[in-house]
This record gives C-alpha cells, structure tokens and sequence, in this order.
C-alpha cells in the first residue's frame, strides 16, 4: 500500500473509531489507565487494523464532508463502547440500590476509576467486576469488537436503522430489571424488616425503632451481602452473555 494523504486521513479516521471506544468501553475507560497509555493503545490497534482492513479509497466533499466523518466515527466508537459496558453499569446500579436500603448510602466516597462520587457497595461490586472481566478474558472480547465492527460498519457506513430507538429501549429496560433482579432477595428481606420493625413500634411504643431499625439493617445487609458474595460470579458471567448479545445489536443498528 502506497502511503498518501488519503491514506493517512483514513488511518486517523480508524483511530477516531478506536479510540472513542477505549474512552467508553469498560476496563480501557478506567481512570487506572493512564491518559497517554489509552492513546497509545489507540494508535497500535489503529496500526493493526488498517493493515488487516481493505483500503477502498474515502468518499467525501471538503473538509465539512472529512468533519462528518470524523464525527460519525467518533460516535460509532463510542455506541459500541457504551454497549459493551452495559454489565458494569447495571452492577454500580444494584450496590446504589443495596446502599441506599442499609443507609450506606450516606458514606459516599470517590471512585478514582470513574472519577465520580459512589457509595461503598458500587464501589466494591465495580472492582470485582473489573477484576472478573480480566481474569474472564472478556478485555480481548472488547478489542475483538473493535476490528469485527469495521466488517459489518465499514469507515463513513454507519447507518441508524429504524428500530435503533427499539434498541435503547431494551437496553434502558434490561438495565433496570436487571439491576433490580440482582438486589431484589436483599430488598425483600429489608422490606420484611421494616414491616416487623412498624409493627413493633405499635406494639412497645416506648423502644426506639429509629435506632434498633438502623442497626438491624444494617448486620442484614452485610448478612445478606456476604449471602450474594458466593452467587456474584454467576451473576457477572450471565452479564457477560448479555453484554456480547447488547453490544452485538448496536452494532447491527448501525450496520
């Protein structure tokens, strides 16, 4: 391959793709990753991939028509990424639920990998997940959805077919039922304790609820917590099927 200008605007076109993607996907979007480090990512995948790519030549008028471009790879880059980490948002979504049910929601600190205020649970639920995602191989997954989207969503083919609202419909859908699936035995058991706690504050009026109602809670939750601790592997690889079915219907809508 002859290097020209076109070209090299079709390289830089493949690493706007690539490397919207490292900013979204989840483990490359960690704030872990250095800054520097993700670009350079960028460039080596975007090496490897033009050189498995067939270079057809790019279709556009001035440099309005290259903007275009750049921002619709951009965008196409970070669907993708966004869709591929549909399992770790609806994990930091279950533990602020579960937080918010024992009170730890009060204790907030700073999630130095999403750079945003995150209860304890989040937190925790984020780091194993990260951590079952490497040792789950499902890192090379997010790199090998990179290169397949360039078969099916050619450089400047993106296309948004009709049922792609149908899509994020499902997606926000699944996000919810699915997080709340994952903390719907500790809410139950909460509710159960809040309903005999109102009762107990009708029968002894003179025993403060408020106080006890909070201790109790709480040694439940961290019960129960400890209960869905041995289930959370099976939870993240049923995530992982889903993550690989979501991901592979964005890429289908924008096929």
């Amino acid at each position: 391959m002859q290097f020209t200008i076109e070209y090299l605007e079709y390289i830089l076109l493949v690493f706007i793709r690539i490397a919207s993607m490292m900013v979204t996907a989840p483990f490359f979007n960690s704030g872990n990753f250095p800054r520097m480090t993700k670009m350079g990512l960028s460039f080596f995948f975007s090496l490897v991939a033009v050189n498995l790519l067939d270079f057809n030549g790019l279709t556009y008028q001035g440099i309005a028509g290259y903007a275009a471009l750049i921002l619709q790879e951009g965008i196409t880059g970070a669907i993708i990424g966004l869709a591929s980490g549909f399992c770790l948002y609806i994990l930091s979504f279950s533990g602020n639920m579960f937080d918010m049910e024992i009170g730890f929601s009060m204790a907030m600190e700073f999630d130095p990998a999403t750079n945003v205020q995150s209860t304890i649970t989040s937190n925790l639920f984020s780091q194993l997940f990260l951590a079952l995602f490497v040792v789950s191989d499902m890192h090379y997954f997010v790199i090998d959805a990179i290169y397949d989207s360039y078969k099916l969503i050619p450089i400047g083919g993106a296309n948004l077919k009709g049922d792609f609202l149908s899509v994020m419909t499902t997606y926000i859908t699944d996000y919810f039922v699915i997080g709340f699936r994952i903390i719907l035995p500790i809410f139950s058991c909460i509710l159960i304790v809040n309903v005999v706690l109102g009762i107990l504050a009708k029968v002894a009026p003179q025993m403060n609820m408020f106080v006890i109602g909070i201790q109790l809670k709480v040694f439940i939750g961290l019960f129960l917590l400890f209960l869905l601790m041995g289930y959370l592997p099976n939870i993240v690889d049923f995530l992982f099927v889903e993550m690989q079915k979501m991901t592979k219907l964005f890429v289908e809508q924008l096929a």
